[in-house]
Order: C-alpha cells, then structure tokens, then sequence
C-alpha cells in the first residue's frame, strides 16, 4: 500500500513568515503548535515532507549552505520534539531570473517526492500560505489545506485526521 504524506511550506508555516528571507538561525522561529500538530500527523501515519522556494539563493541574497544549516537546526530541533522530517526539498531559483519546473507552483518537488517515497496523492495533503502552494499540490493531485500566514497548525488537523486524540501536547 502505498504511503500517505503532509507536504508542508516551510515560512509561515513550519516557522515565522517574517516578511523577508528567512535563512540565519538567530531569526528562525517556530511558529505555535507546530510541534503538536507535526506529531500528530506523525502518529497517524503521515510522512512529514517540506517543499520550499528559496529564491533568494537565485538573488545572491545567501546560500545553499545558509539554507541546508539553518534546515539541519530546524530537524534538530524537532527531533529533540520527537518529530522526524522524511525529507527537505527547496527549490534555489527565482521567477524573476528565469523559469524552472521545481518552483512552487511548479509540480517537480512535489512529484520527486511522491516517486521516491511510493506516495498515494490521493491520500495526502499539503499545508500552505500561499495560492502557490495550493495551485502545486492541486495540479500534482494532493489535497490542499491553505492557512493564513503563521496560523498554528493545531486549528487544522482536525480537517485532516478528524477525531485524532494528540498523545502529548507541547
């Protein structure tokens, strides 16, 4: 049987939308009840996948090495929650400087994933904040859950897993 994942935007999402590019540690915040509705979709089974634009690569703003540290602290600091990512896929382009198949609301990303990780679209969702996201996951066949920007993630999982009872909460 195939696998069934939560595709996640990482900014305003996972952690704080602050308006600029997010890629220093020191800015980095987890947004509230993150950790609680990231292990509950755990426990129900759902692979956690995050899908991520970071243009500002593209724009010289910082690199790969600045996004690729600042996601091992952030899979750190999850699994000291008990919370495992089963993979991290950005995409370093922008629009703005030319056109490539990765960036959200292109499909690639997403597509990868579901390949590698034998993923049942049907079954899963992906959780954004922006139209983009859920144009991406529409055209790759997911179920899309829009929230507001830095929205905790507890008001939605019960669109998701209704009736889950949490084991822990933070």
């Amino acid at each position: 049987m195939k696998q069934q994942a939560i595709f996640l935007d990482r900014d305003g999402v996972i952690n704080e939308e602050r308006g600029e590019y997010t890629y220093l540690i020191e800015d980095f915040r987890f947004n509230d009840g993150v950790f609680t509705a990231l292990r509950m979709f755990q426990e129900a089974g759902y692979l956690l996948i995050v899908i991520s634009n970071q243009g500002g690569i593209a724009r010289g703003m910082y690199s790969r090495e600045d996004v690729d540290r600042l996601h091992q602290f952030m899979e750190k600091e999850l699994m000291a929650k008990d919370i495992r990512l089963t993979e991290i896929y950005y995409c370093p382009h922008h629009s703005d400087l030319g056109k490539c198949l990765c960036r959200k609301p292109g499909t690639l990303l997403l597509e990868k994933a579901m390949a590698r990780f034998d993923i049942d679209p049907a079954r899963s969702f992906f959780i954004g904040d922006h139209e983009r996201d859920a144009e991406a996951a529409i055209k790759a066949g997911i179920k899309s859950v829009t929230i507001r920007p830095n929205q905790p993630l507890t008001e939605i999982v019960e669109q998701i897993i209704p009736g889950f009872q949490n084991s822990r909460t933070d």
